[in-house]
């Protein structure tokens, strides 16, 4: 198996959305369009095997010394293959060389972020900026993601 990450490119557009919204349509992430990918475009890494896109993973700065790890999605029959896990190293490794002081993400999979060297966090020590995009979930105010952060 073959994998290699890369920056998304204007092309990777639909596949990025169709990855993402696949759970969304389960009510696991927010549902994202081709507009968003478009105007925030440099923040995704892409994860292809043997060629085929199979992950996705952005990084989104929020507030002068901190970014959010948000999108991160991979095909189902590709999970359990270390690919989130190497998406986040990549996109952490980025952030760093931005400069960033810490990373978090609203998660409904906290076990995944541990593994990544994540620890829980409240919504409320994140920046107010965050709840722009909570104010477009389905669930707000009742959000029942896990806040998540680490140092770096």
């Amino acid at each position: 198996m073959n994998i290699n990450l890369e920056k998304a490119t204007m092309k990777d557009a639909p596949i990025i959305q169709e990855l993402v919204n696949q759970f969304a349509r389960k009510g696991q992430m927010l549902l994202i369009s081709k507009n968003e990918i478009y105007e925030h475009l440099f923040e995704y890494l892409l994860c292809k095997v043997d060629g085929e896109a199979v992950g996705v993973c952005a990084l989104r700065p929020v507030w002068e010394d901190k970014a959010e790890i948000r999108s991160l999605a991979v095909a189902p029959e590709h999970h359990r293959n270390g690919i989130g896990l190497a998406m986040i190293e990549k996109q952490l490794e980025r952030a760093r060389k931005y400069g960033f002081k810490q990373v978090f993400a609203l998660t409904y999979r906290e076990d995944f972020f541990k593994e990544a060297g994540f620890s829980l966090t409240t919504l409320e020590a994140l920046p107010k900026k965050i709840w722009t995009d909570c104010l477009k979930c389905v669930k707000y105010p009742d959000c029942d993601e896990t806040a998540v952060i680490i140092d770096l």
